[in-house]
């Protein structure tokens, strides 16, 4: 406990107000009478801080017993994720409709992690690093969120807007995410120091849209916040003639994707790594769903 508390570990003396409300209504009264109360689903990042004593909230508002936060719908051309469902029944039920998403959410944690962590929390959190990120500005995902004044929808572009910040106000939930179908095939590249059960030093998401013949991409873990490389789904690509794709096309999108981050240096690795990875990243994952969306043609490539 010493040690703890030279560490600038938090008292735990004093009782914790817990309240799990069974409706959204309810846990927005609940956080407009007590402002400094923390919301809580899978816990995965709070509870690290909890049990470390780094942090003891006042207050804590459970999530898991409300009902709408827990399911997905079918929205037609899209799926409506709540907030509190967790990675491993996206990677479970939702791998058809969300390639990109599902393969991201595999990545995270270990079994456990992903049996209890969800894309709302790591919204909420809005971590530059979360896996849930790339995938959902691939996609041109949106949020939901609520409010006692009512309900608003946010693009995932305009929703991050610093490091572990994010348009999310004081009082206010996320309630789900709705994520357009894939309309082809999806990529999520994550590079770390190991497989899994770490932080990626980078990480990289693509979403091929064959009806509109568009790329959409996510970068993770390599700027103050997650990123889209817009100059890369710029770039002009042969869908008329898919064999007509070249490896400099496909190196230029990856030099584009790297230039589109913003990394820094830290103990996970250096900004110029960070940068190559991606660029190698980004390729890869070009050539993957290339191949993947013309395979008929894709023996011509080899």
């Amino acid at each position: 406990m010493t040690a703890l508390r030279a560490a600038g570990a938090v008292s735990t003396d004093r009782p914790i107000i817990f309240y799990r409300p069974t409706e959204t209504a309810d846990a927005l009264r609940f956080l407009a009478e007590r402002p400094e109360a923390v919301p809580v689903a899978g816990g995965t990042d709070l509870m690290v801080g909890v049990n470390y004593r780094h942090i003891r909230p006042e207050a804590m508002l459970d999530l898991t017993a409300i009902v709408e936060l827990c399911t997905w719908t079918d929205e037609g051309t899209a799926i409506r994720i709540g907030s509190g469902v967790p990675y491993a029944r996206i990677v479970a039920e939702l791998a058809t409709a969300l390639p990109g998403l599902a393969a991201a959410s595999r990545t995270v944690g270990s079994p456990q992690i992903r049996n209890r962590g969800t894309v709302g929390g790591n919204l909420a959190t809005a971590s530059p690093a979360g896996d849930a990120h790339p995938p959902l500005l691939a996609t041109g995902a949106n949020i939901e969120i609520a409010a006692p004044e009512g309900r608003r929808t946010v693009a995932i572009d305009d929703f991050f807007t610093g490091p572990k910040r994010s348009v999310l106000r004081p009082g206010e939930i996320i309630t789900a995410v709705t994520v357009p179908k894939a309309a082809g095939p999806q990529q999520f590249l994550k590079v770390g120091t190991r497989n899994a059960m770490v932080i990626s030093v980078c990480a990289f998401a693509l979403a091929l849209d064959l009806d509109r013949r568009t790329v959409g991409t996510g970068i993770g873990s390599a700027g103050p916040t997650p990123l889209r490389a817009l100059p890369a789904e710029e770039l002009e690509l042969p869908w008329a003639a898919p064999a007509g794709l070249t490896d400099a096309t496909v190196e230029r999108f990856g030099d584009l994707v790297a230039a589109a981050a913003r990394p820094i240096d830290d103990v996970r690795g250096t900004a110029a790594y960070r940068r190559h990875a991606l660029a190698v990243c980004a390729a890869r994952a070009l050539r993957r769903t290339w191949r993947a969306a013309f395979e008929e043609r894709s023996a011509e490539w080899n």
